[in-house]
């Protein structure tokens, strides 16, 4: 469901005219990690089995931490900022931030942190509203998966409907970036993109 979203959102973006990639358009990158390398362990969530970590290789302990993000050549009119990681091989969010400030030019590490300053945060598909990072199934196919990280800049700050009940979701923060689409809101986005396995070579 969420993949199908996610191709929604792209497809109502082009037809609205979101910028695409060029020299001047709007670029998304980190210190953290290159872009179509293997995410590192700061990254990777941990989750401790028998004293060892099952989301690393080599049960390494994993930092859990978000990456440092930056961006620039912002769309004008920008009035918010939205950052989510999806991994696509899996269908499944593992982070989403809303109304970061129009004044951000990035996200320092470990901004996913739970009751972050930086932005409103999803409950992702662990259920938790902070960044929980990688933890593929090792020795099951396909082994490497696609991490998504991709800022989005809206000229609105976007209000969610969300409860004590009903916290605002995956689904929840995809849907409002549909409606935005749709509605010419979304005035920029870009991507970056890394990988990783728990399955040795």
């Amino acid at each position: 469901m969420l993949l199908l979203l996610s191709i929604s959102l792209s497809a109502a973006g082009q037809v609205k005219g979101v910028p695409l990639a060029g020299p001047n358009s709007f670029q998304l990158s980190s210190t953290t990690f290159a872009n179509d390398t293997t995410l590192p362990i700061s990254m990777i969530y941990n989750y401790v089995v028998n004293g060892s970590n099952i989301c690393s290789i080599d049960g390494s302990p994993g930092g859990n931490q978000s990456p440092e993000l930056s961006w620039i050549n912002v769309p004008p009119h920008t009035a918010s900022f939205v950052v989510t990681l999806y991994d696509t091989t899996a269908s499944f969010t593992h982070w989403g931030m809303y109304n970061i400030s129009p004044a951000a030019t990035g996200l320092p590490e470990n901004a996913g942190v739970a009751g972050s300053a930086d932005g409103s945060q999803i409950v992702n598909d662990f259920g938790f509203a902070e960044y929980d990072g990688p933890c593929p199934p090792a020795n099951v196919r396909p082994f490497v998966h696609d991490y998504i990280f991709t800022v989005y800049a809206l000229n609105k700050t976007l209000s969610l409907t969300g409860s004590a009940n009903f916290p605002n979701n995956a689904e929840t923060l995809y849907q409002a970036l549909i409606h935005a689409a749709k509605n010419g809101n979304i005035v920029g986005s870009a991507s970056l993109t890394g990988f990783y396995s728990t399955t040795p070579k």
